[in-house]
């Protein structure tokens, strides 16, 4: 059994009809997806802009609701746990968004920040002042940001050091499977590639599983232990990496490996 399923997973939405009438659209932004993610794996998930990545992610977290199909975790469908419970559950799967300045609260210290993700596992943390302070200063370091810092706010930070902060949030409830939705694409590229080896190597050390989304195969095959391409809501492709460079079966692979950047002499 794979540690995540994801099982004919489909979400529609009825696109209203103009001023002046005139029927409504079905759009269907996931339409049919089944996946298999092992424990322990990294799995890159690439398209092009609309082709319904993002909507995906949020079905697998819950946060919208399928309109048929299913998200299986360690055996369990998500959709039959009451609301209590799914809660309870999501500490399980985290998600690191894209922009790290719109992603962190801006009235928020560090500190806070990060005590409170970790108290989503650990509740009582919040009741012992110098535990929290160890626990958050520890999660710090574990991203490569100084513990001194845990009280500035993120206005104070760098592009890079808030996406540290922001994946570093991620990780305090503990979770076994992380999302990461194009967690790069709004960096400077020298920072690009810290933050996916950052990635890799809690991945290694942590015993994470990670769906990591882009629309760019450059970058996904870096990080990525097979990538999924996927095209107007459906996966049209799914190859361990480097086959997948080596011999592209899809069109829109081969469009998404011709749109990178080749350097000429």
């Amino acid at each position: 059994m794979a540690y995540l399923e994801l099982q004919d997973l489909t979400k529609h939405f009825t696109k209203r009809a103009g001023l002046f009438g005139g029927e409504r659209q079905i759009v269907k932004a996931v339409d049919g997806v089944s996946l298999d993610i092992e424990k322990g794996e990294i799995l890159g998930l690439v398209g092009e802009s609309g082709c319904g990545k993002s909507t995906l992610s949020r079905l697998i977290m819950q946060l919208i609701t399928p309109t048929a199909g299913s998200v299986v975790l360690e055996g369990e469908r998500l959709a039959d746990l009451p609301k209590a419970e799914i809660r309870q559950r999501r500490r399980d799967f985290q998600m690191i968004f894209q922009d790290p300045y719109s992603s962190l609260n801006p009235r928020m210290t560090i500190y806070s920040t990060l005590v409170e993700a970790i108290a989503t596992r650990h509740p009582n943390i919040l009741q012992d002042k110098s535990a929290a302070e160890n626990a958050v200063s520890e999660l710090m370091e574990r991203v490569g940001l100084d513990p001194r810092f845990i009280r500035k706010y993120p206005h104070e930070f760098s592009g890079g050091q808030r996406q540290r902060i922001a994946i570093a949030r991620a990780l305090g409830p503990e979770p076994k499977l992380v999302l990461a939705d194009e967690p790069v694409s709004a960096l400077d590229v020298s920072i690009q590639s810290q933050i996916l080896n950052l990635l890799r190597q809690l991945s290694e050390e942590l015993g994470l599983t990670m769906i990591f989304i882009s629309h760019d195969l450059s970058v996904v095959r870096y990080i990525a232990d097979r990538i999924a391409v996927m095209e107007k809501g459906k996966i049209v492709e799914l190859q361990q990496a480097e086959a997948l460079f080596d011999s592209p079966s899809s069109d829109c692979a081969k469009m998404l490996l011709d749109a990178i950047p080749q350097i000429r002499a």
